[in-house]
């Protein structure tokens, strides 16, 4: 019988699902929930979004026994009886319980997905975003030669500049790139390429309609496109004065562009400091990882 198995991340504001069979992704599913900020708002993970990550557990469960389910950035703050509290309740209805990941387990499974089969002489930064953390992992030749962890992500830079949700923002890219120049002050190393993992972040190029290049510095199927540093400024930069809502109307998940500006100037802030000639936008997660070590 061919190996079927689930991961199921659930971050600070994406959760993601994939169902591998055989190592082959046969089922796939980004479901945008706002924990963070909704845990900010009612001061608890509220049982409305619990109910969602049942429903997504139990949308895993059609295809197969085998779940492997990991809490994020959002999980790691909370308390050890909050935490119970969301655990008993996905237990009693999936027979499973959340499993928290460390930052460094997150960023090391993400940053192995990446960099496990590029042959590359240079330096490369693997980026890892999401709604509450941020983590660089520093590769060449496929060593580990450093790694900067960040307890803040793009629901924090939003929350700050609240105008970035909406159509036309009334913050500047300066200033936003400001205040993350605040919060990130100790890049040394420099790479040549910027990976962006963690995320989809083919559906913001994609549905804002921005030109990809074919990736001609090195063969690997989930890394093909790629946007030189020019292109990356023209793009981030435009993301601040056009218009949201017509990104958005493109696409089938209008809510996930709320977080979508601040990760732009947070690429595009990471990328100057480190000097990258070559931005690389892929749809590599924590589960590109970690499904190595299962499928072994």
């Amino acid at each position: 019988m061919k190996k079927r198995f689930a991961i199921i991340e659930i971050g600070s504001y994406n959760t993601k699902t994939h169902v591998y069979e055989e190592g082959k992704v046969i089922y796939d599913n980004n479901t945008t929930l706002k924990l963070k900020s909704n845990y900010k708002e009612n001061g608890k993970i509220s049982n409305d979004d619990v109910e969602v990550i049942i429903s997504i557990i139990k949308k895993a469960f059609e295809y197969t026994e085998e779940i492997h389910i990991y809490g994020c950035s959002i999980f790691r703050n909370l308390s050890d009886d909050e935490l119970k509290e969301v655990n008993d309740k996905v237990y009693e209805e999936c027979k499973i319980k959340i499993e928290v990941v460390s930052q460094e387990d997150e960023a090391y499974y993400t940053a192995l997905g990446c960099y496990s089969n590029i042959d590359y002489d240079g330096n490369i930064c693997v980026f890892i975003g999401g709604g509450g953390s941020i983590e660089l992992i520093f590769v060449n030749n496929k060593k580990v030669i450093d790694k900067k962890y960040y307890n803040f992500g793009v629901v924090d830079v939003t929350a700050k500049f609240e105008s970035l949700k909406e159509d036309i923002p009334t913050c500047t890219f300066d200033e936003v790139s400001n205040y993350i120049s605040e919060l990130i002050t100790d890049i040394n190393l420099k790479a040549d390429i910027l990976i962006l993992a963690g995320g989809d972040h083919f559906y913001w190029y994609n549905n804002a309609g921005y030109k990809l290049l074919d990736n001609n510095i090195y063969k690997e199927e989930n890394q093909d496109k790629l946007i030189t540093i020019e292109m990356s400024d023209e793009y981030d930069k435009d993301a601040l004065v056009t218009s949201l809502d017509r990104i958005r109307n493109n696409s089938d998940n209008p809510s996930w562009f709320d977080g979508s500006r601040a990760m732009k100037v947070i690429t595009n802030y990471i990328s100057h400091q480190i000097e990258a000639k070559y931005i690389i936008p892929t749809r590599i997660n924590m589960e590109d990882g970690i499904k190595n070590t299962l499928i072994k």
